[in-house]
Parts: C-alpha cells; sequence; structure tokens
C-alpha cells in the first residue's frame, strides 16, 4: 500500500494480516468480531484492508456473509458493470487506461449503500489500485470558494436510452424493463422524470456535503466531477459538446438552481480528491471493506488481466 502523504493528510487505511490474527479461515474471525463490533472497528478505521487470507471465489461468499449482512442490488448505478451472481458484481469495466476519479457509490440516489467489500480475484499485471480517500480530509482540501459555491447542493441529470445510444440504458440502470417498477422506484426516491420517445429523462436534486450519522463527521459527498464533461479530459469533453447540447448528455449536473458549474472547480474536486487518495494495491485474494459515507473511492489504470469484483450493504 502507497503511504506518501501529503504533509496535512494522516489517514490510511487499516490492514488486518493473518498473521496477526491468528486465523487463516477470514470468514470465521468475522464471526468471533460479531456484526457490532466490525461495526464499530470500520466507523473508526473507514476502510479495512484485509491480506493474507487466501479468500477465493469459493470462499469469497462467506466472506461476504460477515460483512454484508444484506446485499443490495446495483439499482440505479452507473458505471458499466457484470452481475456476477445474485447481488455481487464486477467493480467496473470502465477502459482500463483510465483512471476513475474519486466518489461514493450512488451517492446521487435517494439512498445510498453503507458500506463496500471489494475482493481481488485477480491482481492486474501492472497498476490498478484502487485508491481511497478520507472524505473529511477532501472536503478541507478545496478552497473555500469550491466549498462555499456547492453550499446549496447540485442537480443531477440523467438521459437513459430504451436500449441504442450513448451511455447505459434505462433498463440496464434499473435492472428491469418494467416501466412502472421504474416509476415507483423514482417516486420514492424523490426524483423527477419524463419518458420520451427514446427512453427517460431523470432529474434528482441533492447535498453536495453530508454527515455522517455515527461520527458527525461532515464529508464531500457527491459526483459534480464524474458528471460534469469537464471531468472526463478536454478531447472527450470537447467530442461531447460537438454532438450534444449539455442536456442530452447521458449525465450531466449542474448546480441545485441549474446554474452552470465551472470547469476550473470540476478539475479542483476530481484532483484533489486523487491526490488525498492512498493507492490500496491489490494482490489476489485480498478484501476492502469501505464505509461508503466515511470513505471515497476510484480505480488506478493497469495493464493486463485484472478481476475485482464488489458488493454493497445498507
Amino acid at each position: 500500500m502507497s503511504t506518501a502523504l501529503r504533509p496535512e493528510q494522516t489517514w490510511v487505511p487499516y490492514e488486518i494480516h493473518r498473521a496477526d490474527v491468528g486465523s487463516a479461515d477470514l470468514a470465521a474471525w468475522l464471526i468471533e468480531q460479531g456484526a457490532d463490533g466490525l461495526t464499530e472497528l470500520l466507523t473508526e478505521r473507514k476502510a479495512l484492508v484485509f491480506r493474507g487470507f487466501g479468500v477465493t471465489p469459493e470462499s469469497v461468499e462467506s466472506v461476504l456473509d460477515g460483512m454484508l449482512p444484506n446485499r443490495l442490488p446495483y439499482v440505479h448505478g452507473n458505471s458499466p458493470r457484470t452481475r456476477v451472481r445474485g447481488n455481487l458484481y464486477t467493480s467496473t469495466e470502465y477502459p482500463q487506461q483510465f483512471t476513475i476519479s474519486m466518489h461514493n457509490e450512488l451517492n446521487y440516489a435517494r439512498r445510498w449503500p453503507a458500506r463496500l467489500a471489494f475482493y481481488c480475484e485477480r491482481a492486474a499485471e501492472r497498476g490498478g489500485a484502487t485508491p481511497v480517500v478520507d472524505g473529511e480530509l477532501w472536503l478541507s482540501a478545496l478552497d473555500e470558494e469550491v466549498r462555499d459555491a456547492f453550499a446549496g447542493g447540485v442537480r443531477y441529470v440523467q438521459n437513459l436510452h430504451d436500449g441504442q445510444g450513448l451511455g447505459k440504458s434505462w433498463q440496464d440502470t434499473f435492472e428491469t424493463d418494467d416501466r412502472r417498477a421504474v416509476e415507483e422506484f423514482l417516486t420514492e426516491s424523490e426524483a423527477e422524470w419524463e419518458w420520451g420517445p427514446d427512453g427517460i429523462r431523470v432529474t434528482q436534486s441533492r447535498p453536495a456535503v453530508t454527515r455522517h450519522p455515527v461520527t458527525g463527521a461532515q464529508v464531500w459527498f457527491n459526483q459534480a466531477d464524474q458528471w460534469h464533461p469537464a471531468g472526463l479530459g478536454d478531447e472527450t469533453s470537447k467530442e461531447l459538446y460537438d454532438i450534444l447540447s449539455p442536456d442530452e448528455f447521458p449525465q450531466y449536473v449542474t448546480f441545485a438552481d441549474g446554474s452552470t458549474i465551472p470547469d476550473a472547480y470540476v478539475h479542483q474536486i476530481r484532483d484533489r480528491g486523487l491526490e488525498c487518495a492512498v493507492d490500496v494495491d491489490w494482490r489476489t485474494g485480498d478484501v476492502l471493506l469501505i464505509d461508503n459515507m466515511l470513505t471515497g473511492h476510484g480505480r488506478r489504470p493497469f495493464e493486463g488481466a485484472r478481476r475485482v469484483l464488489v458488493a454493497m450493504s445498507d
């Protein structure tokens, strides 16, 4: 794990090694800790890395049972991924040559998972670390001007096609082809929507900052830099603007009042999140458990085959 920190950065994920706990069976060790013990440790440490337990594709389910008592489906997710079995998914299928910037899973939704578990089934030949960031640190690293600008929250816009177009379809996003089920989900999510001839447009207003219900920590908690074209890089952003207006993008974000978020703010959010992050360098069989509010995550580029799976829990 990389531990080269900025002077003001004092947090790193907590590593738990097989030799430290005297047990080769991670699932059994989790049972010994109990649900309350694990929750207390995770809340205190924000992210836990389990190494040397030799977790395999055959044993990972029992490990996840101990970490995530109520695994959730990836409904309303915007990252390309595949369901492996049950509510276990590939972590992402975003092209491996690109960095995925820091974010908290599904924090644009009305409800988000409380914790995530990542399992490294196969480490990349080179690169492919999962960077994690302390949400308090990320917030404090932003200029006061940026924090003040986001005080009113953000407005997310999704244009989900009906099977053909840019981005994900609404069927893949909501894991159903039942329009009524989608409408019920969006009603519960306090979102606005409108069906069109080619799909559905979804609009949601959410806060940019939130507080953890247990620790009271105030954390940066939005995906403005991932939903804004400026976060894609200059060339990709220009190509998108050349063919579509912002309101036609597969996903787009503005301030809550509908005004445009400056590109410079987006670049600062993205870059400082990555600067504050600590890389979890994968070894095959490792498991990473994170508090999804206190800790953001991303992905570094990689070479060769890499397979990291993810599951989520409330």
